[in-house]
């Protein structure tokens, strides 16, 4: 599929890490050009470096999506710069560690200020753009705790996640024809977010039917056919990339 998103200028979200910096490899390998927004600063902005010493096209921002003023200033130099959007990624989330019963107010807001809020307003800040252009894919990434309620003290983070799913619904519904709008929801993918205790990462294991966790890249394989013409009949779905954990 090499060359399958030239000249594509692909937005992604929570691009400093995990899944964010493999989707950013891989749609550059696929020739786009990668905007990639970070609450973390230097590690996007150093991912932005890599990239463009191996002869990609990369720019980096800094974005708190939990705040709408924010996504609406970054959008506007960013189709001032490049003229189009043509692929958001909606990446960005946290999923602290806490039980149920230990969850605060305070606690519950700023997972769904990030998680949900921020999915919301930057494909809302987004959406516009596409539908100027005739033409655009949003990709969601949702969570297999979407699923099944989550694990290792993620309640918050799992409602945030479902509730994913059904922004992807109402936003397909609401952009098509043109502009597509899907979901993946990951199991458990091998990276920082997802260090919890080893006998909880055996157990998770021993449930998966392929044996292993996830990598990264092969959840940004899922991002780059969504992202291209190959998926054009895919709108409001919710891909499970989980290695059989969950069959729904």
């Amino acid at each position: 599929m090499k060359g399958t998103l030239t000249g594509k200028v692909v937005l992604i979200t929570g691009a400093a890490g995990g899944i964010g910096t493999a989707i950013a490899r891989a749609v550059t390998n696929e020739s786009a050009k990668v905007v990639l927004c970070d609450i973390n600063t230097e590690g996007v902005r150093r991912l932005a470096d890599r990239l463009t010493r191996e002869g990609k096209s990369a720019v980096s921002y800094t974005l708190d999506i939990s705040r709408p003023s924010e996504i609406s200033t970054v959008v506007e130099k960013i189709v001032t710069e490049h003229e189009r959007i043509d692929v958001l990624v909606n990446n960005a989330a946290i999923c602290p560690r806490i039980p149920l019963e230990e969850v605060t107010e305070a606690d519950f807001d700023r997972i769904v200020g990030i998680n949900l809020k921020g999915t919301f307003f930057v494909s809302q800040a987004v959406s516009p753009v596409m539908v100027r252009q005739d033409s655009g894919r949003i990709v969601n990434i949702s969570s297999v705790g979407a699923r099944t309620g989550g694990v290792a003290a993620s309640s918050v983070y799992a409602a945030t996640k479902a509730g994913i799913i059904a922004i992807t619904k109402s936003y397909a519904r609401t952009l098509a024809p043109n502009v597509t709008v899907n979901a993946i929801a990951p199991g458990v993918v091998d990276t920082d977010m997802m260090r919890i205790p080893s006998e909880q990462v055996a157990a998770i294991v021993d449930q998966i039917p392929l044996g292993r966790l996830g990598d990264p890249e092969e959840i940004a394989s899922v991002v780059v056919f969504l992202a291209s013409e190959e998926a054009s009949y895919f709108t409001g779905a919710t891909l499970d990339v989980n290695g059989g954990w969950f069959m729904y």
